[in-house]
């Protein structure tokens, strides 16, 4: 019997959680067997969950699970930990040369444990099979324009946190952009979910959009359109090859732009296309101010649609949820390519 364990997330403010309690039905209809950890912090309640057949546990009860257990969280692992020997779904992060991912990948090795990556999770083209890219290009542009239309008030972005629906979200930038000259803002990943996500928002608020896609970043750059926008949104994944948007020299340069939204938020990759910051920011900070005259500020929030968590959370499940129905089938599909991407990044660990 397969046993999915649905971890608490112990990072603060994230709520989002994978998999709704239809799909638990779902799971247990066809003999899986379920866990789920309690939690303070849940987009939705855990009744709902139990009434579906699935089992209590504590918060962080995981590493005391049954060793056939799958354990399925999103958010990455508490650091510093003991050896994994547990199978692990999540966004480890861990495959493009993260520090912190190579520790990550060590512990799985010591623990005899594997990591399936939700982000390597992919169909027979190489296509994502599930994400949560369209809310993280809505609540990336809309905490981009707070930073804009902040700024153009003379301030920093104030801190952010969760907003009760998207409704909410499109009225907050609305009344902050209002009075302004709405913002030019250019889209780069523009017809991926991430770029939709961001060109909904600006519509939404009124903001001006220029759309960009692979079909525009073709030559590898320079690009002197980005400096020409007011608000610079980056919505790809970063590839070995991925050209930089950004380089470094940017902040002194003439520009009109002042705000970056680096809603991808990989800067410590090798790969990343911004280069004039060095580490993500946070709800308590959401942007860093990389240069004084003229401004330019960064917001690289790692956990944007947690601002939405129960939009992003439904959505997220409805699409993963056919994939965790055939997790009795690890050897096959989705998920063998997934073991395939982590066995080849632990084996090319250092010591």
């Amino acid at each position: 019997m397969t046993h999915l364990w649905i971890r608490a997330e112990q990072r603060p403010q994230e709520e989002r959680i994978g998999i709704m309690p239809e799909g638990v039905a779902q799971l247990r209809a066809k003999g899986f067997r379920v866990t789920i950890e309690d939690s303070p912090q849940l987009a939705v309640p855990i009744d709902p969950y139990l009434r579906a057949g699935a089992v209590r546990a504590d918060c962080a009860a995981w590493p005391g699970a049954p060793e056939d257990a799958i354990i399925f969280g999103l958010k990455e692992l508490p650091e510093d930990g003991p050896p994994l020997r547990h199978r692990h779904i999540m966004f480890g992060h861990a495959f493009k040369g993260q520090p912190a991912g190579q520790d990550l990948l060590r512990r799985f090795r010591a623990g005899g444990g594997a990591l399936y990556d939700l982000e390597y999770l992919t169909d027979d083209s190489g296509r994502r099979v599930a994400a949560f890219g369209y809310w993280a290009g809505f609540a990336g542009a809309a905490v981009s324009l707070l930073a804009y239309a902040a700024q153009a008030r003379g301030g920093v972005c104030a801190p952010v946190a969760r907003f009760a629906d998207q409704t909410a979200m499109v009225a907050a930038v609305s009344q902050a952009l209002a009075g302004l000259t709405p913002p030019r803002v250019l889209v780069i990943g523009a017809l991926g979910r991430v770029g939709r996500g961001a060109a909904d928002l600006c519509a939404a608020v009124g903001a001006s959009v220029t759309a960009w896609d692979k079909a525009e970043t073709a030559t590898g750059g320079p690009f002197p359109e980005v400096l020409a926008h007011d608000v610079f949104l980056n919505c790809i994944l970063a590839m070995p090859g991925t050209p930089v948007f950004v380089p470094a020299a940017a902040v002194t340069a003439p520009r009109a732009l002042r705000v970056i939204g680096d809603i991808a938020c990989d800067p410590t990759s090798d790969f990343s296309p911004v280069k004039v910051y060095t580490h993500a920011t946070d709800w308590a900070r959401p942007v860093l101010r990389v240069h004084g005259a003229p401004v330019l500020d960064v917001m690289a929030i790692d956990n944007l649609p947690s601002l939405l968590p129960l939009e992003a959370s439904e959505d997220f499940a409805a699409q993963l949820l056919p994939h965790l129905l055939a997790l009795d089938a690890l050897n096959a599909g989705v998920w063998a390519r997934a073991r395939a991407e982590f066995d080849h990044h632990v084996a090319a660990l250092g010591s």
